[in-house]
């Protein structure tokens, strides 16, 4: 913790916590405190005020007092009220916004015992409080946002998770979803009872890994679930489909596709078997067909799915290094994007774009690009507006993920702007011709628009208003030719509230049904209960086909 209105304090905590970039949750003593900070509006003061007590994201008022790195790149700040007896003492004494954080280094667990916290964060706090009671289970603050009235969960942790939720279709074996790699999460199954474990974190660290198992004996024990099959991604590198690989035998596992997951997580919580149109806008996840998604069209139900439409393809220079650098994700479109049609922008427009940077890493990317050198190509959504803010010159490096697209965003910010230049095209042949959105003429003109001076709100503003109604006329493509007309809506591109506004309001405006998470994370989070639900209702599929007595589970509240 530290005092939130004190800048050099806040500077030390980021540089401590080898943290510079992504944004701090503040904690105020009460709501005209909260009120002084940002933007509060009925339904945010119910989420401040309710037993759940998450992080509230919310618009930050220009005078607020906090000092700028904070939450610095966005224009929104993560406020919580205390959700402790301790937490009401301190907040009563201090009597300020104070930041408050988990007690760890970037992209580790927390320290849970007090000889780990006097090591492993000596060099990050100034002064420990102890207590006499042992924590046995890590659990971060859970955040959310909203829009309009409607409540988006951003990370599912304390005082929602582990809540049961129901499935549409009951499993006839009790089952473990071990989630993605990012904003990890599992999901136990017994019978319609999905138990979704709180927000792990980032699998990449040894010591992550070992919270997360923990984390499912203990929520196992506690649910009285004794898994016998396990879902995992398709993914060959996550370490959560390493880890189901390594402990499962091949009959008892249950791969299941990223995307198909994350649309399939926003019926199932919706009550929604199938079937329906699946809008998937995200990151990264590997297709069925070996390559990376993460802008798909899908008609699907539980047990399956079809693509039926997508987001054009760009390489990605150096593979992951893209992904933690704009600046190559913008070249990779601007050098190699799929063929569709259009033709690549000018000489002229690119070298104004790559001006500033080093002519030997240009001609590097370039050369790489060309020979299609670890450059993986991907139909990502998430990794068009990287490329996006780094034409803009927004960023051009990032240090947590999504940083790029916030950005963006908080550039648009509430400018109304006429869509930038986009176009479908029909590409593949028979069955397996798709409908593509060419993103080529919106980077395009925002080269141009960047290269004659345009102000950077109104590129920003007009490139959400491109992608939403891309997006939203592959949707509608797909259902004029035959998908169902109830759309699910999910992937982490749809934390962005304006892409999330724009492309429902289109929707809903071609009279069509949209549903999205609320209770279940739209990001990666979400997508341990997807492949839960997905586990579930094939297992259902398959003892039904085979004619055999399904098991009864009782349904149970905890």
């Amino acid at each position: 913790m530290c005092d939130a209105t004190d800048a050099a304090a806040v500077a030390a905590l980021r540089r401590r916590k080898c943290r510079p970039d992504k944004p701090f949750a503040v904690m105020v003593p009460d709501l005209a405190m909260a009120r002084r900070l940002a933007d509060v509006g009925p339904v945010e003061r119910e989420l401040l005020n309710s037993p759940a007590c998450p992080i509230v994201l919310l618009p930050a008022r220009p005078s607020s007092p906090l000092a700028a790195g904070v939450h610095p790149g966005t224009s929104r700040v993560g406020l919580f009220l205390p959700a402790s007896p301790l937490h009401h003492l301190l907040a009563r004494d201090v009597d300020r916004p104070v930041v408050c954080t988990s007690g760890n280094l970037a992209d580790e667990p927390r320290a849970i015992d007090d000889a780990e916290a006097r090591t492993r964060l000596a060099g990050v706090a100034d002064g420990f409080l102890t207590h006499d009671r042992a924590i046995h289970a890590r659990c971060d603050d859970s955040v959310v946002t909203t829009l309009g009235r409607q409540v988006l969960t951003i990370r599912r942790a304390r005082g929602y998770a582990p809540t049961p939720m129901r499935l549409p279709v009951a499993g006839p074996v009790p089952a473990l979803a071990v989630g993605a790699q990012l904003k990890h999460t599992f999901t136990l199954v017994a019978g319609d009872r999905a138990v979704t474990g709180p927000h792990t974190g980032d699998l990449a660290d040894p010591r992550t890994v070992d919270a997360f198992e923990a984390a499912c004996r203990g929520q196992s024990r506690l649910a009285g679930i004794d898994p016998q099959v396990v879902a995992h991604d398709l993914h060959p590198g996550y370490v959560s489909t390493r880890w189901a690989v390594s402990r499962w035998p091949a009959e008892r596992r249950i791969a299941v596709q990223h995307h198909h997951a994350h649309v399939v997580a926003c019926a199932a919580e919706h009550g929604l078997a199938g079937p329906f149109t699946g809008l998937a806008l995200d990151g990264l996840g590997l297709g069925d067909d070996g390559t990376l998604w993460g802008g798909e069209v899908l008609v699907a139900d539980l047990t399956g799915y079809r693509r039926v439409g997508r987001f054009g393809t760009a390489p990605l220079p150096g593979g992951e290094a893209a992904v933690r650098a704009p600046f190559r994700m913008a070249l990779g479109y601007l050098f190699g994007a799929e063929d569709l049609g259009t033709p690549p922008p000018t000489r002229q427009l690119t070298d104004t774009f790559t001006a500033d940077r080093p002519a030997d890493e240009v001609r590097a990317l370039r050369a790489m690009v060309d020979r299609e050198v670890n450059c993986p190509r991907a139909s990502s959504c998430g990794r068009l507006f990287d490329a996006a803010a780094s034409i803009l010159g927004l960023c051009h490096r990032v240090s947590y993920e999504g940083q790029a697209a916030v950005a963006l965003e908080a550039a648009a910010g509430d400018v109304e702007e006429e869509p930038l230049p986009w176009r479908l095209v029909r590409a593949g042949d028979g069955q397996d011709a798709l409908w593509v959105y060419d993103p080529l003429p919106t980077l395009t003109r925002l080269l141009r628009g960047r290269a004659e001076g345009e102000p950077v709100r109104r590129l920003a503003a007009g490139f959400h208003s491109a992608v939403a109604a891309a997006a939203a006329a592959l949707v509608e493509r797909a259902v004029a030719d035959g998908a169902p007309p109830v759309v699910c809506l999910s992937g982490g591109c749809f934390q962005n509230l304006r892409l999330l506004s724009e492309i429902g309001g289109r929707l809903r405006g071609a009279g069509l049904e949209v549903l999205v998470g609320s209770a279940v994370p739209v990001n990666d989070g979400g997508i341990s209960f997807g492949q839960a639900a997905v586990a579930a209702a094939r297992l259902a599929e398959e003892r039904e086909r085979k004619g055999e007595t399904p098991c009864v589970w009782a349904s149970q509240d905890a």
